[in-house]
């Protein structure tokens, strides 16, 4: 049964396979593999783009306030954006959408955002809650 086993596993596995099996089932002494020393190859990492704020892929997330409702507009301030420009913004929550503008504000790196009252009403959040946001550049 032994042998017809192998004779098997060589039709199937074809003969350097079998050979190193039936060295370890039936008692045999294989040699040792030869290791092959490891290459080692150097990555070269490729800085940032300098303009990666100008259009990043996939969304930044924040939460937002109502900003100054004296001034008109459908925007948020946010310290996510270096220039001014339109994007798209998500409520997660709902799924609702508003492309705005987006305008840069100094905050720190954990600094929040603010809507606009006509970017709240676009988005039908309430006014007097914090909402967090996806946003989207364009």
């Amino acid at each position: 049964m032994r042998y017809t086993l192998l004779i098997a596993c060589i039709l199937v596995t074809g003969c350097d396979a079998v050979r190193s099996t039936s060295d370890r089932i039936f008692g045999g002494s294989s040699p040792e593999p030869e290791l092959q020393p490891a290459t080692v190859e150097a990555v070269a990492e490729t800085p940032p783009p300098a303009t990666a704020d100008a259009g990043w892929n996939g969304p930044r997330k924040t939460v937002a306030g109502l900003g100054d409702p004296n001034t008109p507009g459908r925007w948020l301030e946010t310290p996510l954006v270096e220039v001014e420009m339109t994007g798209r913004v998500v409520v997660p929550r709902t799924g609702a959408q508003a492309y705005i503008t987006l305008v840069p504000v100094s905050a720190s790196g954990g600094g929040g955002s603010r809507l606009s009252l006509d970017a709240m009403r676009a988005l039908l959040v309430p006014y007097d809650e914090l909402v967090e946001l996806e946003v989207y550049s364009n």
